[in-house]
């Protein structure tokens, strides 16, 4: 069944009914924010991606330099003119799907060492613009070009066509194959799907500093399952094949080749197994089956490794004349090895900056001898100036600083933003880009030796409903939480329905001090004449190991726990929350838990929105899956209990289910096999198709699945007048519901 709605955007002319247009036409607040930011080792030159508004779906590359912006490239200009993609090869359309990016044109470039030369890919064509102020420059390849690399010294261009990696002087000439794929299913210099989906490394080649050769990574996805992805809405067109590592099942084999310029290569000798001193459990795989990352530094090739089971990671350098490799760091954990984003790294003084416990479970860095302090818990490394490194870092997991320390002695973190709020960075010479998004919104400002010098513009629209959140740390675990409220709600008015709407899941937080579109999101539904309540538990990042893997084994009980100790101490603080009509919605992980919610304490919450809901465990890739719950073969009682499909005959409660057809991270399969559980058990329930969206909606339809899942959740919960906000939009009293007790 296909819910419907008579509700439109353009109901009313107020903020509150205008907000989901401007929600999916803005693709949830992320165009004209400028990204990707790259700073020259002088840090006079500052190039970055941005559109030119917050409605432009067009990503421009953009210079910044002696206090001003200036447009380098833009694929209007370049012949790129309807935003569709519709000639972008298909490897690049699954990079952006992995970076889940969501606008068009110019969406990533890759400089040479000085950030002289830019280049970039068009529609599968090669362009080159360098920063001196002249035009782009088209140049003519043997094929449609992914990923196009230049060279350190901008002599030469690498890039991929056709699966095989394929170099191009930056004059247009001289294009020739490196390496060629040696079947049908390999390629080169790209990456595999688990690696760029689950791990985090997107790239598959990395120039030598010399420019002389490339550290290549081979992929062979022959043995690994497929699946096939087609549009029901067009069936005329053929589906779609890709390779995809269901958990238990066979990983693409990658591999590592040093090939240089001249045309010789040769194999990297990467470890096959882990040695004895790796952690034994039920299940034990100690064959290396990952490449988490690689980089060539002026110290020679840097790669790390990780076992199947993912309890060892081993730092590798690797001789780039012989291809042999020598171990340089080993971490081993009895659940799994965090992977640290940035690490490993390598500083000029050869010192390995790598994941270390300072104290405690606090998750940390090593380097030169030197740990960060116990209670500061590392998030990433951005990046390096000589032997200084910036990182991201949280003392309070709410929020997420920049911080740099000196490899010298004695010398100590220094903390480089000062806003409440989650603040990331890019580096080079004396200069930090210092990336702010706090309560009041995003900045972007040039530090050069710690001050401030200028301002890159974030040309985003402002949300047109204005979060109020209230912070409270609720419950025995102090729970981070958000609580919002109708901005119109006073004391007296009456109970309010309760909506979750966390997210909850391992790698992600949303209880955070900034003004981001889940944020906007949450009072949008307090509007509607909800009372939002938004929850980080356990499982998620910034409260150490303990807290991270404690839904080793099992990734339902502590969260949806946590869950509701957070929803019984807010009512127990907040007399406007009504417990006898609690609803919870979500996306992905969180669709998951609240599907779970409904089915598991059908006498807590009384109706679910679950949109791209991983049901079906077993249907995960593996790296991700296996990482929490093992084998399925060895413990097959993990992905059982984690299941949704043996609880479907429990559901008492509305349940509206949500998916797209286009997704290839979390396959329609599993709300297709839910809803087959839930119809043979007689379980009525709501399905809505997405059709050609993916795992991320973004335009029209996602602001209008937000009308949708608000009608829904009004008529399960008997709140379909939507309370006093139907009466009196946008009114906003100088007095609010309180909460009892003192918010943290």
């Amino acid at each position: 069944m296909t819910p419907t709605s008579d509700a439109t955007a353009d109901d009313t002319t107020d903020d509150t009914s205008r907000f989901p247009r401007q929600f999916g036409r803005t693709h949830r607040f992320s165009l004209g924010v400028p990204r990707g930011f790259t700073v020259s080792p002088d840090g006079t030159r500052v190039l970055f991606v941005r559109s030119t508004s917050g409605t432009d779906r067009i990503s421009r590359l953009w210079l910044y330099e002696e206090g001003q912006e200036r447009l380098l490239a833009d694929p209007l200009g370049c012949g790129h003119d309807d935003g569709t993609g519709a000639a972008v090869p298909p490897e690049e359309l699954a990079r952006r799907e992995r970076a889940r990016e969501t606008s068009s044109g110019l969406v990533s470039y890759a400089t040479d060492a000085q950030v002289r030369l830019a280049a970039f890919a068009l529609d599968g064509e090669l362009w080159v613009v360098r920063t001196d102020g002249s035009a782009p420059r088209r140049i003519g390849t043997a094929g449609p070009v992914v990923d196009p690399r230049p060279s350190p010294d901008g002599t030469l261009i690498a890039y991929v066509s056709g699966g095989a990696l394929r170099i191009v002087t930056t004059e247009g000439t001289h294009d020739r194959v490196l390496a060629a794929p040696d079947g049908d299913r390999v390629t080169y210099g790209l990456s595999d799907h688990v690696s760029a989906e689950s791990i985090g490394r997107s790239r598959g080649h990395w120039w030598s500093p010399r420019s002389d050769a490339l550290l290549v990574a081979r992929v062979d996805t022959s043995m690994v399952r497929r699946r096939y992805i087609s549009d029901p809405a067009h069936p005329e067109r053929p589906a779609r094949e890709m390779a995809y590592p269901a958990a238990g099942t066979a990983n693409a084999d990658v591999s590592l080749h040093l090939v240089r310029v001249s045309g010789e290569r040769l194999a990297v000798r990467l470890p096959r197994v882990a040695d004895a001193d790796h952690p034994e459990a039920v299940w034990t795989d100690r064959s290396f089956e990952y490449v988490v990352s690689a980089a060539w530094d002026g110290h020679g090739p840097l790669v790390s490794v990780q076992t199947r089971d993912q309890r060892s990671v081993y730092v590798l350098a690797v001789d780039p004349g012989t291809g042999g490799t020598r171990v340089l760091s080993r971490a081993q954990d009895r659940a799994w090895v965090a992977l640290r984003p940035g690490t490993p790294l390598r500083l000029p003084s050869g010192a390995l900056v790598v994941p270390a416990r300072p104290g405690g479970d606090t998750q940390g860095l090593e380097f030169g001898g030197l740990t960060t302090p116990p209670g500061l818990q590392v998030r990433e490394v951005v990046g390096a100036v000589g032997d200084r490194v910036f990182f991201t870092a949280s003392e309070e997991p709410t929020e997420v600083h920049v911080w740099s320390y000196g490899a010298a002695p004695g010398g100590g973190p220094v903390r480089v933003s000062e806003a409440p709020g989650v603040h990331t960075a890019a580096v080079g010479g004396p200069t930090v880009v210092l990336d702010s998004r706090t309560p009041d919104g995003q900045t972007v400002t040039v530090l050069r030796d710690g001050t401030p010098v200028g301002r890159i513009a974030v040309l985003a629209e402002t949300p047109l409903v204005v979060p109020r959140p209230a912070e409270l740390s609720l419950g025995k675990r102090e729970l981070r939480s958000r609580l919002y409220l109708p901005s119109w709600h006073r004391p007296g008015d009456g109970p309010l329905p309760v909506l979750l709407s966390p997210y909850a899941g391992h790698g992600m937080q949303v209880v955070l001090k900034v003004r981001a579109w889940w944020v906007a999101v949450a009072q949008w539904f307090a509007e509607q004449g909800f009372a939002v309540l938004v929850t980080d538990g356990r499982g998620t990042p910034g409260r150490g190991e303990a807290w991270e893997k404690s839904v080793h084994g099992d990734r339902l009980t502590a969260v949806l726990d946590d869950q509701i100790d957070a929803l019984h101490a807010a009512v127990a603080r907040c007399p406007a929350l009504d417990p006898s009509r609690v609803a919870v919605r979500g996306w992905s992980f969180s669709g998951y838990l609240a599907a779970a919610a409904v089915l598991r304490h059908p006498e807590i919450f009384h109706a679910a929105v679950a949109g791209a809901a991983t049901a079906d465990r077993r249907l995960y890739d593996t790296h991700w899956e296996e990482r929490f719950l093992g084998h399925p073969d060895v413990l097959p009682e993990n992905y059982e209990r984690n299941s949704l499909l043996p609880e479907a005959a429990g559901l008492t409660r509305p349940l509206m289910l949500v998916h797209g057809l286009a997704d290839d991270n979390v396959s329609v399969a599993h709300m297709l096999r839910f809803s087959a559980a839930l119809l043979a058990a007689g379980r009525s329930h709501t399905v809505l198709p997405l059709s050609g969206a993916g795992h991320l909606v973004t335009q029209e339809a996602a602001g209008n699945l937000l009308l949708l899942e608000r009608d829904f959740l009004r008529k399960s919960l008997g709140a379909e007048h939507g309370g006093p906000a139907a009466r009196t939009p946008g009114r906003t009293p100088k007095t609010r519901t309180p909460l009892k007790g003192k918010p943290v």
